[in-house]
């Protein structure tokens, strides 16, 4: 070793491990509390920000109501809806959040398109996390 290490460090989980129990937790929560999880979820940390992608996330309700006769109303509720839920269940997406990183979540932003079924979440952080070999 070329310099001390803390207990902290030597255990650290890699960038990839921490990125990949994010997804997990991720999924988590929109298996348990929007009552469907996405068929693939991808999680990146850049910076102090974490960015969370998840496709077909879309209930088959939803689609319906993106495919109906008036598809921009159909849509517009489908986001409102799920802004509404994603606030009612945001404390528990940054307790996850943290409970893995171990850093503060700022803020939250998400957008969802009801044309492909994809989801964004963008977490920013209090400070930009460290990993093992970095």
């Amino acid at each position: 070793m070329s310099r001390l290490q803390t207990a902290s460090e030597q255990t650290m989980p890699s960038k990839k491990e921490t990125e990949r129990a994010i997804s997990q937790a991720i999924i988590c929560f929109e298996k348990e509390f929007m009552g469907r999880g996405p068929l693939e979820t991808k999680s990146f940390i850049v910076e102090d920000m974490v960015l969370v992608r998840l496709k077909n996330v879309l209930t088959p309700a939803e689609m319906k109501l993106s495919e109906a006769e008036d598809p921009q109303r159909g849509r517009y509720l489908i986001k409102q809806m799920r802004q509404e839920l994603i606030e009612r269940g945001r404390a528990l997406l940054d307790a996850a959040i943290k409970d893995i990183l171990h850093i503060d979540v700022i803020s939250l932003h998400t957008d969802i398109s009801s044309k492909t079924g994809e989801r964004v979440i963008v977490f920013t952080l209090s400070e930009k996390p460290v990993f093992s070999g970095t």
